[in-house]
């Protein structure tokens, strides 16, 4: 069993090294190996290695930015799956993409489900959005993983971000309208390797769908929600309880609406995801956003 994980260098990329060994031979490329901006690059990737379960860690993820080049944006997060499943279906390799809560406008009152209408607000989501439409047009042997406020001590990330603004101010003003479910890639990887151990165990490569496995779209996320005010009060404390030094406390941390904080791109204020579907389907059950959050501020303090 050969499965190439591209974007080896992000959160959920080197996460997924770490989980997946064991299962099979693993081939981990970068944008060096395989650039999704170069249609001809992932092609000669594919062909070189010809692997048996492709997963797409690789992305375009500077949401802001994403605005000032939406057409990168797009190479990368939408024209590039839909090349890795039009090679999948040719080869008979199972597709594994990462989506993101962006798809939805953020405007819903409760969690999102995956039947929910998409209405992406800015370039980035519809970048996101347009992946998982050409990977679902070309290609049925897919399991796309929506998940949202993906964090680790690994790459850039909320956690990393307020931690090095309490070393430094004493007073931080974080966004309080905005909510969603802060999900570890250590998470993300975990149910990612259940999931293909499944997938083993229905033998189903080479098969052409329909089949036994319940491929499709999935939300992926840690269990509960809150407000990113919230989840940096809680990484505050967090972090002076391990032992770094702070300038800033949880009292100095200050809740401000997402008016007071303008960015080029709009943010969902309703980024919450309903897991039902993948914890039905699968018999799985995920860890609260707190385990995780606790987990990774405990490694980066080691």
């Amino acid at each position: 069993m050969k499965i190439l994980i591209a974007g080896k260098n992000g959160q959920v990329g080197h996460a997924l090294q770490h989980r997946l060994a064991g299962m099979g031979e693993i081939i981990a490329v970068d944008r060096q190996r395989c650039d999704l901006a170069l249609p001809d690059a992932i092609k000669a990737t594919l062909d070189a290695e010809q692997p048996d379960i492709i997963i797409n860690a690789a992305a375009y993820t500077a949401v802001d930015r994403a605005e000032q080049e939406p057409d990168l944006a797009m190479q990368i997060n939408g024209v590039a799956p839909e090349i890795l499943a039009q090679e999948a279906q040719a080869s008979g390799a199972l597709l594994v993409h990462y989506s993101t809560d962006y798809v939805f406008s953020g405007d819903k009152a409760g969690a999102y489900l995956e039947s929910d209408p998409v209405a992406p607000q800015s370039s980035y989501g519809r970048s996101k959005l347009a992946g998982e439409q050409g990977i679902a047009r070309h290609l049925s042997r897919h399991l796309i993983l929506r998940t949202s406020w993906v964090h680790s001590e690994h790459g850039g990330n909320f956690i990393k971000t307020i931690l090095r603004a309490a070393q430094q101010r004493d007073e931080l003003n974080i966004v309080a309208d905005q909510v969603g479910a802060p999900t570890s890639a250590a998470l993300i990887a975990d149910i990612t390797a259940q999931l293909l151990i499944r997938y083993q165990q229905h033998n189903q490569l080479g098969e052409t769908p329909p089949s036994g496995f319940p491929y499709g779209c999935y939300h992926l996320a840690a269990s509960g929600y809150t407000s990113w005010y919230e989840y940096a009060r809680l990484l505050v404390r967090l972090a002076g309880d391990a032992g770094i030094t702070l300038k800033a406390t949880p009292e100095t941390v200050l809740p401000i609406p997402t008016a007071a904080y303008p960015l080029p791109a709009r943010r969902p204020a309703n980024s919450r995801l309903d897991t039902a579907k993948l914890r039905t389907t699968f018999g799985l059950s995920l860890a609260t956003w707190e385990d995780g959050v606790q987990q990774t501020v405990a490694r980066l303090a080691r």
